[in-house]
């Protein structure tokens, strides 16, 4: 079957060598989706263990700083009451990291909210003359047909 790109190739003396590339990108949005869901998992898992011991660390300086005054009322010795002072600062640092721990969790959930997959983009390029395109596209149209 003739078609009129036909005259064309003979006109400007074009074979039919070249044969038109169509290649296609997509994303597998599964994949990602899981390497999120993981990547959350993770970030509360850590977040739970830091918090657990953050409560750990606090109570043991809270018995330390409790036995340290007793000591420091006991002895009256000014070293006892500068070590109370840096325990009572140490306690003070860890409630205060508790407090940033539950802030940075915080900023890591609205940045996950905000990253998620939003949609899929697929290309298509196609490299060849447009004569190729239009062979190529009626070709397709009479094999669905």
């Amino acid at each position: 079957m003739k078609n009129k790109f036909d005259d064309l190739d003979e006109t400007f003396n074009v074979e039919e060598t070249m044969k038109p590339v169509v290649e296609v990108e997509s994303i597998n949005v599964d994949s990602s989706i899981d390497k999120f869901e993981k990547i959350s998992d993770d970030i509360k898992k850590d977040y739970e263990y830091s918090r657990g011991n953050l409560y750990s660390i606090i109570e043991k300086g809270q018995e330390a700083l409790n036995g340290v005054i007793e000591l420091a009322q006991e002895t009256e010795m000014p070293r006892a009451y500068e070590v109370a002072g840096q325990l009572i600062k140490s306690v003070s640092d860890a409630t205060e990291k508790l407090i940033d721990l539950q802030k940075k969790l915080k900023d890591i959930q609205s940045e996950d909210n905000k990253k998620g997959p939003t949609s899929v983009t697929n290309n298509a390029l196609f490299i060849g003359s447009t004569a190729e395109l239009s062979k190529l596209l009626k070709q397709q149209k009479d094999d669905d047909e």
